[in-house]
């Protein structure tokens, strides 16, 4: 790991701080402007909405134009947002969901250069560590301190936690103009679809494509009343609810460090994952009634989050062609962050109609039948991968692949 990776590794942790300054103030701020549950889902709404709309595109760029670039100019352009939103802040709902759906859009861009960059900084037999760390990184910025920050600065002044984002988004910049990266010429040719349908055709990726959008469907139902949750079943003020989102960052981080380690020793990690995931939000919504309670199961689940996530990051890379990966990436994150918006709209119109705790029991029902019903695919093709067989077989033939019995 070089220069390179360390100043793009230190980029994403500081943006990603930002980001979580961002999760915890703009609901505070809608709160400040309705507590109808519906309304407030829609900031979550309208923020997940590029995914669906978005995602293609920023893949195709990527793979297409330099990606050092694309970052550059998705990081001020999100710097020139926040400022905006700093300044405005005071006006409609409307505004937010605007503001909110225009962040989400530029943030497609660093997600999508992300992994070829990545790819293009690290060794292949160093992508799980990378991997790892960035996680944890973010994690740490993201959710454990970016939140509590974000609900800090906002209880101090209403604009301060925006004028702060805009400038980590300002520091993260900076950071990623000292790389030194292979200058990339533009390709003539790069259709967003092809990622999509090499997606599909890949057994593999496509088992982990349905079992994250149903976590991330799953999740976005929760979170688009968390703020009401907060307030109304733990009884959190606003540096409360920011400590609560900061709860999510533990389990994570500690997933994201020792993933390395527990994939490389432990055969079956992935799916123990898949399993232990849903009876966590099942106890948050069964038994936790306070922060602390809350946070013994949130810290579980984070972590079997985090080590799904550095398995499942490192599976794509290693198997999408290089010359695919920023489309084959961003078409995995139309279809697993593109669920979002539509999560977010279920969550607050079923808060609404049967109550804060409903949510999570939808959650818990769906994750755990399709995590069921995908076990056994997940077992052989991470098996597959383990082996290092899916590095040298071609999507389409990945039936032909035998595989030795894993009970034994």
């Amino acid at each position: 790991m070089g220069r390179n990776w360390y100043l793009l590794w230190s980029g994403s942790a500081v943006s990603a701080l930002g980001d979580g300054i961002f999760l915890a103030a703009l609901p505070l701020l809608a709160t400040t402007l309705t507590q109808d549950p519906k309304l407030i889902a829609g900031v979550s709404f309208f923020g997940a909405l590029p995914w669906l709309l978005a995602a293609l595109p920023a893949g195709a760029a990527a793979d297409r134009y330099d990606g050092r670039r694309l970052l550059l100019v998705a990081l001020w352009v999100q710097c020139v947002l926040m400022v905006m939103l700093a300044v405005f802040h005071s006006a409609h709902i409307a505004f937010l969901y605007g503001m909110a759906f225009l962040i989400g859009t530029a943030e497609n861009v660093p997600r999508a250069v992300g992994q070829p960059l990545i790819k293009a900084t690290v060794e292949d037999h160093l992508l799980e560590r990378a991997n790892g760390r960035l996680f944890a990184s973010q994690a740490v910025a993201l959710q454990f301190v970016g939140p509590p920050l974000g609900g800090l600065l906002f209880v101090a002044a209403v604009a301060a936690p925006f004028w702060v984002n805009a400038l980590t988004f300002a520091v993260a910049a900076l950071l990623v103009t000292g790389m030194r990266t292979e200058r990339k010429e533009p390709v003539a040719r790069a259709k967003a679809r092809e990622g999509l349908r090499w997606l599909l055709r890949h057994k593999g990726l496509r088992v982990v494509t349905v079992v994250t959008a149903t976590t991330n469907l799953c999740i976005a139902m929760t979170m688009a009343t968390l703020v009401l949750f907060a307030q109304q079943r733990l009884g959190l003020s606003g540096a409360g609810f920011g400590g609560l989102l900061a709860t999510l960052a533990c389990g994570g981080v500690a997933g994201a460090l020792f993933a390395e380690r527990i994939l490389a020793k432990v055969r079956h990690a992935v799916l123990v994952t898949v399993v232990v995931i849903p009876l966590m939000w099942l106890g948050i919504a069964t038994v936790a009634r306070d922060l602390w309670t809350v946070a013994v199961f949130a810290v579980v689940s984070s972590f079997c989050t985090a080590v799904w996530g550095v398995a499942t990051s490192s599976f794509r890379q290693r198997v999408a062609p290089p010359e695919l990966l920023g489309r084959v990436s961003s078409a995995q994150t139309l279809i697993t962050w593109g669920v979002q918006p539509v999560g977010a709209l279920l969550g607050g119109f079923v808060a609404d109609y049967f109550g804060l705790l409903a949510p999570w029991y939808v959650a818990v029902a769906l994750r755990s039948v399709v995590g069921l019903l995908c076990l056994k695919p997940l077992r052989v093709h991470f098996l597959a991968a383990a082996l290092n067989v899916h590095c040298a077989v071609e999507p389409e033939q990945d039936a032909a692949v035998t595989l030795p019995d894993a009970s034994r």
